[in-house]
């Protein structure tokens, strides 16, 4: 049994557009906003790690959360990414994104610094008790070191406002013990997306869905009907697109921003060191995989 959505159904994190000297694009931005919503979203993720939020300020935060909002207004969610390796930090982005009106806050695993899990249920305390903004939990041990274990997901979930999960962890037989506390699921894994929906997972938050949101959607809504073996041709025929987006090295915001590129929504791929864009023979590898997907 499929849970409920409380971000909708399909979602991504959407990458930050940059101008040439490095300053955010804020109409660039907004742009690849409308156009994932425009095809197959009902909810975008801000200031992710796909929107490169550890290269970017608080003001920066603000300001690229306003204008996703202006340019969605009432057709999609928005979720801001809160999550940084400071708790401090995270409260005050909290406090500003709740201001501006989001409608969920994205919290990652503290990184780099390994805390214990008391160290993670403190974070965690600190900054959903600043707001009263819904939170989705983001596990993500591959980026973070640090998974979330159960009994912290347990005392987590007393919280009125902890509702979700991003769960990239790689257990997805382990969704359906989130189901049974009351978490609404997403995968973070966009070529595992069916594996967490069979164990009770609601949803998606991609990064493939910048290429592939009217498919992701169309692949969802084919499993949510019953209609399994649809869900899986179409599963099937997004797999080159998933090995050319997140299954080479330099993957994320960069193949994001190649993609976009290539369909015309950005006229450049600029990212913020310490990454560097796509070089000309990986832009053409993610060509050929976005070709073999029907995507260009």
């Amino acid at each position: 049994m499929t849970s409920a959505a409380p971000f909708g159904r399909v979602l991504t994190a959407m990458a930050t557009a940059f101008d040439d000297d490095g300053a955010v694009d804020l109409d660039a931005t907004a742009r690849i906003a409308a156009h994932l919503v425009d095809h197959g979203h009902d909810g975008v993720v801000v200031s992710g790690t796909t929107g490169e939020s550890p290269t970017t300020s608080v003001a920066e935060d603000g300001e690229i959360l306003r204008a996703v909002k202006d340019a969605v207004g009432d057709r999609a969610s928005v979720v801001a990414g809160v999550g940084t390796n400071s708790t401090a930090h995270s409260v005050e982005l909290a406090r500003q994104a709740e201001k501006l009106g989001a409608d969920g806050l994205l919290l990652v695993t503290p990184y780099y610094n390994k805390p214990g899990q008391a160290g993670v249920l403190h974070h965690f305390d600190q900054v959903v008790h600043s707001s009263g903004v819904p939170v989705m939990l983001y596990d993500v041990p591959g980026r973070t070191a640090t998974p979330i274990a159960l009994e912290t997901y347990e005392a987590a979930r007393r919280w009125d406002t902890v509702v979700a999960v991003k769960n990239a962890s790689g257990d997805l037989p382990g969704t359906a013990r989130l189901v049974d506390l009351g978490y609404a699921v997403y995968s973070g894994d966009d070529a595992a997306t069916l594996g967490y929906l069979a164990y009770g997972g609601c949803g998606l938050v991609s990064v493939v869905g910048h290429a592939a949101g009217t498919q992701l959607r169309a692949m969802i809504d084919a499993f949510l009907a019953g209609d399994l073996a649809e869900a899986l041709r179409l599963h099937t025929a997004l797999l080159p697109a998933f090995d050319a987006m997140m299954g080479v090295p330099n993957y994320g915001a960069t193949t994001a921003k190649a993609a976009l590129q290539l369909l015309g929504v950005l006229d450049n791929r600029n990212v913020r060191g310490p990454l560097v864009p796509l070089d000309d023979d990986e832009l053409a590898a993610l060509r050929a995989g976005l070709v073999a997907s029907g995507l260009l």
